[in-house]
């Protein structure tokens, strides 16, 4: 059982678009199997590559007991809206309402490469909206607007201030 140390704001591969996965081979399924393992700690709902250093097109999710991953994830079919709060694992200590679709398609592949669909409805859909998110470079204090994100930027600012130059 490997858990990987999750990356933290500031790091710059949370900003970048993660490369898609090409080779569906041992190094990939030894990368599931950490990011299904660092998903499995208490609290934590989904893990994106990225977030564990790798810039590759994969995350692992843990919703209501039920463990998996998505490789290479299209998201299609959004409909309805939640206005729930959401937090990040790389943004330690923070949550914020943000907007999400209320029910998402999430298209792509199994640490195999066969093709796998999920539906996600709720926390569930929620969940690949954010780690999709990841793998775009995009943090969820990205999407807020208004005064909920200058909330978020104050706090963010207070909690992660800004290096010191010399």
């Amino acid at each position: 059982m490997t858990v990987r140390p999750i990356r933290i704001f500031g790091d710059p591969v949370l900003r970048t678009e993660a490369d898609p996965v090409t080779a569906f081979d041992a190094e990939l399924r030894e990368l599931v199997r950490d990011l299904e393992d660092t998903v499995r700690e208490p609290g934590r709902a989904g893990v994106a590559a990225p977030q564990i250093g790798v810039s590759l097109r994969v995350f692992s999710y843990n919703v209501a007991g039920q463990v998996g991953h998505l490789v290479n994830p299209v998201l299609s079919d959004f409909d309805g809206e939640q206005d729930d709060d959401e937090g990040c694992l790389s943004l330690p200590g923070l949550g914020y309402p943000t907007r999400r679709a209320l029910t998402v398609t999430a298209r792509g592949f199994d640490v195999h490469g066969e093709p796998l669909v999920i539906e996600g409805t709720g926390f569930l859909a929620r969940a690949l909206q954010h780690e999709t998110d990841h793998l775009n470079g995009t943090l969820y204090i990205d999407t807020l607007t208004g005064d909920v994100r200058r909330q978020a930027l104050r706090e963010l600012r207070r909690v992660r201030p800004a290096p010191q130059g010399g």
